[in-house]
């Protein structure tokens, strides 16, 4: 990952229809959601939302897949750790003691679902 790819990443997520889905595809990983579907949960027209997912694409962020008549976008939460690692690699010039609270604050979002059964 390197200062352009950031950019162009943090760029795609900076207006509110392409934050609102993006975090809704994060929510659907790893099923991910037609485009069509995308449209209605976040209701804009169908080629509105195309062109968010084309800005989303470009920047890495999403990207679809072909399914029978159907385009299934997923997040690319590879690129996302990239771009989430490139931005705190050098968090608080090292100092744990700094870094600590960010880092508390980040795990809770990611704890493992425990599986029924």
């Amino acid at each position: 990952m390197d200062e352009q790819q950031t950019i162009a990443a943090l760029a795609a997520l900076a207006q509110a229809t392409r934050l609102r889905t993006f975090r809704l595809l994060v929510e659907r990983e790893p099923e991910g959601v037609a485009a069509g579907e995308l449209a209605r949960l976040v209701d804009v027209p169908q080629n509105t939302m195309s062109a968010h997912l084309a800005t989303l694409s470009q920047a890495g962020l999403v990207r679809g897949a072909r399914q029978s008549r159907m385009i299934i976008y997923r997040v690319d939460l590879d690129r996302f750790r990239a771009v989430m690692l490139y931005l705190l690699q050098d968090c608080c010039g090292g100092n744990v003691t700094l870094c600590a609270p960010l880092i508390s604050d980040l795990a809770p979002c990611c704890a493992p679902i425990p599986k029924a059964g």
